[in-house]
């Protein structure tokens, strides 16, 4: 597999979906913070997730999940999947994106790559292990994330 990308850019400044489920029930939204490189002699992807956020319970309920790469004009559509709630609203009309298969989770036919990710590992991340100024600035009026990792099985260009 190969993967040519600015990962720091793509994930600080143009974002990408993280999506979970399947094609008959799945839930998506925007992710800036994650990581790629090696565990375990795998190509792995790292992503978090709150525990507030709808999608939290589809990756945990499933074994599979997708981070997706757009173009920049998909960045106002990304903005509003990040900022609403799967639960109150059907995201997925208000968006226009097109939903595809892919391996046993989902991606949208829009995404310049997609990676296909098979779960390996889920922690939830301990403030006590996190300088004051993050707990402050990140979690002093949120919930806590829980780390994903998850390993890259296949990439849809």
């Amino acid at each position: 597999m190969e993967f040519n990308m600015d990962i720091f850019s793509q994930f600080d400044k143009k974002w990408a979906l993280l999506t979970a489920g399947t094609k008959d029930k799945f839930n998506t939204m925007t992710i800036s913070w994650g990581g790629m490189g090696t565990l375990w002699g795998k190509p792995v992807v790292t992503s978090y997730v709150r525990t507030s956020r709808y999608t939290h319970d589809f990756m945990d309920d499933n074994d599979y999940f997708t981070v997706s790469f757009y173009p920049e004009e998909y960045k106002k559509i990304l903005g509003v999947l990040g900022s609403k709630s799967g639960r109150d609203m059907d995201k997925m009309n208000e968006s226009g994106l097109t939903a595809e298969e892919a391996f046993e989770s989902v991606t949208f036919k829009e995404a310049e790559v997609t990676l296909v990710c098979k779960k390996l590992f889920r922690q939830k991340l301990d403030e006590n292990n996190m300088p004051k100024e993050v707990v402050d600035q990140f979690y002093a009026d949120d919930a806590s994330h829980d780390m994903y990792i998850g390993e890259v099985v296949e990439i849809i260009k």
